[in-house]
């Protein structure tokens, strides 16, 4: 306990905490893990709060969610170091139209986004105070996928920003492929969207919505399947991404500015936001793709989409490695606790 007192006082506040599951909470609870070797680090909702002490620094996720949080910290302790982490709805949102997230940039001293395209959502003034962190994964072992069927996963709570009626449309027209199965994970956060996602599965049975799992379940999941998609109209970096990339399992997704920072621009696995036609026949080359995989019989002058995704996402990964994340961390905290 001497020890642990003695270390540097660091707050992690978080609009989601460990009941939610989902990326928030993720990010929240690795950043500890990765910096309680040299700080007493501790998460919360809310600051201050019933277990406020003499916090050092504090890093806060979400600039609108955190925003009472952020400006409590800023008036009891203008000195002290203080990091805004921009989620996807606060890049590509929040800070054009609410009055609150824009305080938060102002009151921050530094400002963190998950992928390379973040900076650019940010007014010239405030990108000097910006730095891109990616978030990482533990590497998982590149499973073998069956080869007579392709299997598609997509992960994320039915919820309007996740974009999931593209993957409902996208499973009706395939529905006639009984080559190809898609799983859908996630939560119905909006009850419309749970009827949907029912519907789609009696019109379309090689679709399934699982509802909500548990992260390791999820994360086998992705490792069992040929492609993890993902259609989200918004993203700050999607931690579905980087781990689908970390276990060999290339993406689909949407072309967004926050799936770009994440898989670079010249990825070939993008469609239009919500463009079903686009997904299914992405979904359609990768099948053919597989199959010639399976039958050993590619040309060199074939359609090879499958592999060529597979290659690309191998040589993103090693943004998504722990040890970068970790690196990047110590030094986002040991600034902070330089002298303003």
């Amino acid at each position: 306990m001497a020890e642990a007192r003695s270390m540097p006082q660091l707050v992690i506040v978080t609009p989601a905490l460990r009941d939610a599951n989902n990326g928030n909470w993720q990010t929240a609870q690795r950043w500890q893990r990765h910096l309680r070797d040299r700080y007493a680090v501790r998460i919360v909702r809310q600051w201050p709060s019933a277990l406020a002490c003499d916090d050092a620094a504090m890093i806060a996720l979400h600039a609108r969610r955190s925003a009472d949080s952020i400006a409590a910290w800023a008036a009891r302790h203008p000195e002290r170091g203080l990091a805004v982490v921009l989620t996807g709805t606060d890049l590509y949102r929040d800070i054009a139209v609410d009055a609150s997230a824009q305080r938060s940039l102002q009151l921050a001293r530094t400002l963190v986004v998950l992928q390379e395209a973040g900076p650019a959502a940010l007014d010239a003034g405030l990108r000097a105070k910006c730095r891109v962190i990616y978030q990482s994964t533990t590497p998982r072992k590149t499973l073998a996928k069956p080869a007579r069927r392709l299997r598609a996963v997509m992960v994320g709570h039915l919820r309007e920003e996740k974009s999931p009626e593209t993957l409902f449309a996208a499973a009706r027209l395939l529905a006639g492929h009984q080559d190809i199965d898609i799983d859908h994970i996630g939560e119905a956060l909006d009850p419309a969207l749970g009827e949907a996602a029912r519907a789609t599965m009696a019109a379309a049975p090689n679709y399934r919505w699982l509802g909500g799992l548990p992260h390791a379940e999820t994360r086998r999941r992705i490792q069992r399947a040929h492609l993890l998609i993902h259609c989200s109209r918004m993203e700050g970096g999607a931690h579905v991404i980087m781990e689908a990339v970390a276990c060999g399992t290339p993406v689909l997704a949407s072309a967004i500015d926050g799936n770009i920072g994440m898989l670079g621009a010249d990825y070939a696995g993008y469609f239009p936001w919500g463009d079903a036609d686009a997904l299914a026949a992405l979904v359609l080359r990768c099948q053919e793709s597989s199959r010639r995989d399976a039958a050993r019989s590619r040309s060199p002058d074939g359609d090879d989409l499958l592999n060529t995704l597979q290659a690309q996402c191998a040589k993103r990964a090693p943004l998504f490695a722990p040890e970068a994340e970790s690196a990047a961390l110590r030094k986002l905290v040991r600034d902070l606790l330089l002298p303003r």
